[in-house]
């Protein structure tokens, strides 16, 4: 297996104890959460990443492969993530593991119920990690953890309702409320990229027509212009003659740069992308009212090309716009590594059974070791 390795502090520790036991969901505050380190793991379509965290989300070192073949079994990814944590273990004293999961997981943070670029389905993956690794793991959606990390760490700071919305191949999002994240009666609350805002409207591979990352996402935007670059459209020939006429090599990075430099089109398809995001931000503030919109995911990178004409057709569609508050939207700020240390962060929340078994087995060896040697000085045999 090829890494990489980004180390940005000081290391070296020894591997955790062994710990076979893992409790169930907590409940505990993070402010009460022991700051001790913990590994978050990123899971996508296309790479699995590992880090430690600190308690301050402060990324002490990183690792990164590949997501294995979709194709493999479960386990095959579950053996990735088992030697991404045994080899951070060796230098850092882990004390759980938080996995950030695309897909959709249980209100119980177990089972992975469903993984649209893994063959996860209802897949116990906490307990069948927890059997394999030294330390409690806790299991999350991703941008759950993502949301979670913006909260704590980034954008979201000070926010006691807010709602975050990732842009990337489609969308997902989260929901957090005075410090807990909203995952709803069976786990999978912030699907908000399958909310129907065009009726009879695209296909989406969710199987439903006019799915909201039909038209806001980075699917969304190369389709818009890999069609005007197939239709010859004099509005093309700029991302045409950037791709040398191989519309298939079209890519959201490339509009996005194109856009920066002044192409017309791309400027003109982020604000596209960006008014439909609007439109379903106004929908989401009828349904929620939060305070704040988190916008993050690799579209995000456009940044005032995309949320500028976003924050616009916010405020032209917003219910009851100009007799109510209005939401804040703002770019996240911890970038790809968001998903990673908030699942590190949340999963410090279970960390305390760990650090408690921890102290349980060092006081009987230390009472051990006082009998033993009470024994020695007495003469007495062992």
């Amino acid at each position: 297996m090829s890494t990489y390795r980004d180390f940005t502090a000081p290391i070296g520790s020894r591997r955790a104890p062994v710990l076979r036991t893992v409790g169930t969901r907590e409940r505990r505050s993070h402010l009460t959460a022991p700051r001790v380190p913990t590994v978050g793991i990123d899971i996508g379509g296309t790479k699995v990443m590992a880090g430690v965290v600190d308690a301050d989300g402060n990324i002490l070192e990183k690792l990164r492969t590949e997501t294995p073949d979709k194709s493999k079994s479960p386990k095959v990814v579950e053996d990735t993530i088992v030697e991404l944590v045994l080899d951070l273990s060796d230098r850092h004293d882990v004390h759980a593991v938080g996995i950030g999961a695309a897909g959709w997981v249980d209100a119980d943070r177990n089972r992975v119920l469903f993984a649209p670029h893994l063959s996860w389905r209802n897949e116990p993956l906490r307990d069948r990690l927890a059997g394999r690794l030294a330390v409690p793991v806790l299991v999350d959606n991703d941008a759950n953890s993502a949301a979670w990390a913006e909260w704590r760490f980034g954008a979201g700071r000070g926010e006691d309702h807010l709602v975050m919305i990732t842009l990337g191949t489609g969308i997902g999002g989260a929901i957090l409320e005075e410090g807990q994240v909203k995952r709803g009666k069976y786990g999978v609350a912030g699907e908000f990229g399958h909310m129907q805002v065009v009726p009879g409207g695209h296909r989406c591979p969710c199987g439903n027509r006019g799915c909201w990352e039909q038209y806001s996402s980075g699917n969304a935007l190369v389709r818009e212009a890999r069609e005007l670059a197939a239709a010859d459209s004099p509005v093309a020939y700029g991302i045409i003659e950037h791709v040398k006429g191989s519309i298939g090599d079209i890519t959201g990075p490339m509009i996005t740069e194109l856009a920066r430099d002044g192409d017309a089109m791309c400027i003109e398809l982020l604000q596209d992308i960006g008014q439909w995001l609007g439109v379903g931000i106004a929908n989401l503030a009828a349904a929620l009212d939060p305070s704040c919109f988190v916008i993050g995911g690799g579209v995000s990178a456009a940044d005032d090309l995309l949320i500028g004409p976003a924050r616009d057709a916010f405020k032209r569609q917003l219910t009851g716009r100009g007799y109510r508050p209005e939401a804040r939207i703002v770019r996240a700020q911890l970038g790809p590594d968001a998903g990673m240390v908030g699942a590190a962060d949340l999963a410090r929340l279970v960390a305390r059974r760990f650090r408690r078994a921890k102290r349980r087995r060092v006081e009987r060896y230390e009472r051990y070791e006082r009998y033993a040697e009470a024994r020695r000085e007495s003469g007495e045999s062992l």
